[in-house]
């Protein structure tokens, strides 16, 4: 990696969004860099990326704006192949075919969804920018908490940086459009009323499941279960749902009156007080995104057995809290030969999860920690409209108390209470003040929470056994997970945005990482894993390109390994003029 944070000289941030082509070029190029070159077949010469791709020997060259230390350099203008005629600027597609015949020879197997899955994420991409033309609440002039909230959960119009079909999905473009969040969507739900002995479903929590019947009023000795209206769509024709239908025992009572919002994650929407998290029959980037049975009732178990883990965290950690997930409801209508069908049990599942009310503190605004840490201008509350023409070191201090609420309770959960959480950019919300200073954090999604194999033995006992499996980890994967989310996927996309605005200060960004990280091995008791990360090793970066040519699940994902940025000769303890 190279030893200098600027290109030569530094391009200012960009203050206008990327074309559909550039975005799509620098993500594929993005996971180009981290999964597929080494130190040999990459280098930072005058201002500019070189890469080789190993076993095609095709080489490829963009300008750089800024370097980085972990290698999350940012890309500017087009990026261009070397040919017989000199360097020759190519466009999205024609990368995307140096990367399936890269990918091809490296594997020995061809995967024939590829270029077809880029294109999808293409296409989506192009929809979002062409209709980014409406206004969002700005920050920090605006005091609308709320509505700068769902824009922050709406905004991400290009996806992950490091995956390479981060916009792909299984859909029309004009169902696309009705109801992601990119596209602005609010829609009411689809209410169904189903008969009480084929209803099925949990709480960890007395009366959380009222949050589902205030939806609407159902029939006597029928409960109200709310659908997302694409699910519906994709599965009201089902043979064993449509008899339940023509029956009587489920009854369609059409639209809901309140509109609900898609936030980030698409299937999962917020009505201001509560969150819903549905299924939803839809490939979206990797996999259909559906709660498997299994997730519907580990999400209730997870609230149930951790409720005095996150009681102890929120005492040791009063900045930082865990969105609790405390029931789901489906139905379980059953098949001609009498076994539930499955497809329809998971199919209309859908969890209940705790909202921001209570956990937002007086006068702060929630932003989604990925919009907050976005490149380019597609929402509010950037670090840039947040630090508002602050100077180094005053952007290095807000960088501090970021590090400082985000950092000590993922390390806590870990090393006290064996609690693997995902704390990558979506699955954060960050409350800022009125100054636009961080002053707490919010974790969600149990769906990737996971426990340290060994822990919560009595607890897990009672759950059946597939349940128990898939909430677990051993250690060493956990701890991957761990560093992979809060460092790589977080701190380092967080830290690149402040470093845009103060290239020279990369050094002490880290520095500021590394700082907390000693002071929490400290209270820790010194654990091995937080010495060995403290002392350089190499962090583990989720290898979404090789998953995704795979075709494997994201548990099964696999990791590369990226240099550190917290050794002693790239990070900087002292004060920054």
């Amino acid at each position: 990696m190279p030893g200098t944070t600027t290109a030569h000289p530094p391009v200012p941030v960009p203050a206008v969004l990327p074309t559909a082509d550039e975005a799509v070029a620098h993500t594929l190029l993005n996971c180009v860099l981290r999964e597929v070159t080494d130190e040999d077949t990459r280098r930072v010469v005058d201002g500019r990326l070189l890469l080789r791709l190993p076993f095609s020997g095709v080489e490829l060259r963009v300008a750089l704006r800024r370097t980085s230390l972990i290698g999350a350099h940012r890309f500017t203008g087009p990026v261009h192949e070397h040919t017989a005629e000199g360097w020759t600027p190519i466009g999205w597609h024609r990368l995307a075919d140096q990367v399936h015949a890269e990918l091809t020879l490296r594997t020995s197997s061809r995967n024939d969804e590829f270029l077809g899955q880029v294109a999808a994420s293409h296409r989506a991409v192009s929809s979002a920018l062409a209709r980014r033309g409406r206004p969002y609440c700005r920050l920090p002039q605006s005091a609308d908490g709320p509505a700068a909230y769902l824009d922050s959960e709406q905004s991400l119009l290009l996806g992950h940086r490091f995956h390479p079909t981060p916009k792909a999905h299984g859909a029309d473009p004009g169902t696309w459009a009705a109801y992601s969040p990119e596209e602005g969507a609010r829609f009411p739900l689809r209410l169904l009323a189903v008969r009480e002995d084929l209803v099925t479903q949990d709480s960890a929590q007395r009366g959380a499941l009222s949050l589902l019947d205030r939806l609407g009023e159902a029939p006597p000795g029928f409960r109200l279960l709310p659908a997302h209206p694409w699910q519906f769509q994709l599965l009201h024709r089902h043979p064993v749902f449509a008899a339940a239908v023509s029956s009587g025992a489920v009854r369609d009572l059409g639209k809901g009156t309140a509109p609900v919002t898609p936030t980030a994650s698409v299937r999962t929407v917020y009505d201001g007080e509560t969150f819903l998290k549905f299924s939803l029959d839809v490939r979206i980037t990797n996999c259909l995104r559906k709660n498997a049975h299994y997730e519907l009732t580990g999400a209730v178990a997870l609230t149930r057995l951790l409720k005095h883990t996150l009681d102890d965290l929120a005492v040791r950690h009063p900045d930082a809290s865990v969105l609790r997930e405390p029931a789901y409801r489906s139905l379980a209508l059953r098949t001609p030969d009498g076994r539930v069908d499955r497809t329809l049990l998971e199919g209309f599942g859908v969890i209940i999860r705790e909202g921001l009310g209570p956990y937002v503190p007086a006068g702060a605004t929630p932003l989604l920690a990925a919009a907050v840490a976005d490149e380019y201008p597609t929402g509010p509350g950037r670090v840039a409209e947040l630090l508002d023409g602050a100077g180094p070191s005053a952007a290095v201090d807000w960088w501090g108390r970021y590090v400082d609420l985000v950092v000590p309770p993922v390390l806590s959960a870990f090393f006290r209470h064996g609690l693997i959480l995902e704390p990558h950019l979506q699955n954060v919300v960050v409350c800022v003040d009125g100054d636009g200073s961080p002053v707490r954090m919010v974790f969600r999604d149990l769906e990737g929470t996971k426990l340290v194999s060994g822990t919560h033995r009595e607890a897990l006992a009672e759950l059946p056994d597939e349940v128990a499996h898939m909430l677990t980890y051993d250690v060493r994967r956990g701890w991957d997970r761990v560093v992979y989310c809060l460092l790589v996927n977080h701190l380092s996309d967080m830290l690149s945005a402040v470093a845009d605005l103060h290239p020279e200060t990369e050094p002490a960004l880290w520095g500021r990482v590394r700082h907390t990280l000693a002071r929490c091995a400290g209270n820790l008791g010194d654990p091995p894993l937080l010495r060995s990360l403290l002392a350089g090793e190499a962090l583990p970066a989720k290898a979404n390109l090789l998953t995704r040519w795979q075709r494997s699940p994201d548990r099964e994902a696999g990791y590369v390994r990226l240099p550190s940025p917290l050794t002693d000769e790239n990070v900087t303890n002292g004060p920054v003029s």
